[in-house]
């Protein structure tokens, strides 16, 4: 996937959040990007954001006027925060006018996501949830490739990490949302992002307890195929790793290794937000997509409840 390039003017684009993903993957590639402008960090931590802003060249915000001044002076917002940080954050931009380059999942509950939903419908305003296979270099055409081919008869996901194993550090263990959600949460955006656009919307959901953080779903789409998907954040090590696999009429197809990094994807999630804005057209990973995801996983939490 090749950078998108355009005569249109680049978005103004500010960076809500100042943590590790913020500052390893959206800060560089907005700062890098030909069709974007960093136009400034906001962080609940201000030496987070003065150090980021820093390091990119642009300017730092904080606290709640410094919000305000950071949504008045951009055409769009990308968000690097716990989900249920960004959800009432997200319908402040929106209602600024501020296009939204969302994180996945926009919310960990169905009001949350619905409230952002509305309010970038509400506004006008564009919107895309970066969820990164849907825009990663290699994968990202793979899916649709299988969406075209159809005649699936059925699906396999699992995306099982090891982030709190001790011998795999990552600053990523110390996210408090992270350890209280876990699999379902984090990574069951992903899993549901690849399946749901080549099997169709899912109309049943039954779920159940693994090891540790583990869960395994199984859904039912409207395609009429089924899949299985297994979650997890918290296993060992050796059991880590991600696999997508379609069975139908034209055989077996599994998710291509690699795929392009993080800061590719989102270059391309920006080209995406500015097709969006300028167009009008609606991306199809877009907020009300996000809303759809929370709607799914809060079911499958709800499963798992009972």
């Amino acid at each position: 996937m090749t950078t998108h390039v355009s005569s249109a003017p680049p978005l103004r684009i500010g960076l809500v959040g100042a943590g590790p993903w913020a500052r390893l993957t959206h800060a560089p590639a907005l700062a890098g990007h030909p069709g974007a402008v960093l136009g400034g960090v906001w962080g609940r931590r201000p030496e987070a954001a003065r150090a980021l802003a820093a390091a990119h060249g642009t300017e730092a915000y904080s606290g709640e006027a410094g919000l305000d001044a950071l949504l008045a002076t951009s055409d769009a917002v990308a968000f690097a925060v716990p989900p249920d940080v960004q959800a009432p954050l997200a319908v402040r931009a929106a209602d600024a006018g501020c296009h939204l380059l969302l994180d996945k999942p926009v919310a960990t509950t169905v009001e949350g996501a619905r409230g952002t939903a509305d309010a970038a419908e509400r506004a006008g305003v564009a919107s895309v949830v970066f969820c990164t296979l849907r825009f990663a270099r290699g994968t990202a055409g793979w899916i649709a490739e299988q969406a075209a081919t159809g005649g699936w008869f059925t699906a396999r996901a699992s995306w099982i990490g090891a982030l709190f194993a001790p011998d795999a550090p990552s600053e990523f263990a110390a996210s408090p949302w992270r350890r209280e959600k876990g699999g379902l949460w984090d990574v069951g955006p992903h899993a549901l992002s690849v399946l749901i656009p080549v099997l169709g919307d899912v109309t049943h959901v039954v779920a159940a307890r693994g090891p540790a953080d583990a869960v395994h779903l199984l859904l039912r789409h409207t395609s009429g195929a089924s899949s299985t998907v297994t979650l997890a954040l918290d296993a060992p090590e050796g059991a880590a790793g991600t696999e997508v696999e379609f069975r139908g009429a034209a055989g077996v197809s599994a998710l291509p290794e690699g795929g392009g990094g993080a800061l590719d994807a989102f270059r391309a999630a920006v080209d995406a937000l500015s097709d969006a804005a300028r167009t009008g057209v609606a991306h199809d990973c877009d907020v009300r997509f996000g809303l759809r995801l929370t709607e799914v996983l809060a079911q499958a939490e709800a499963e798992l409840g009972r």
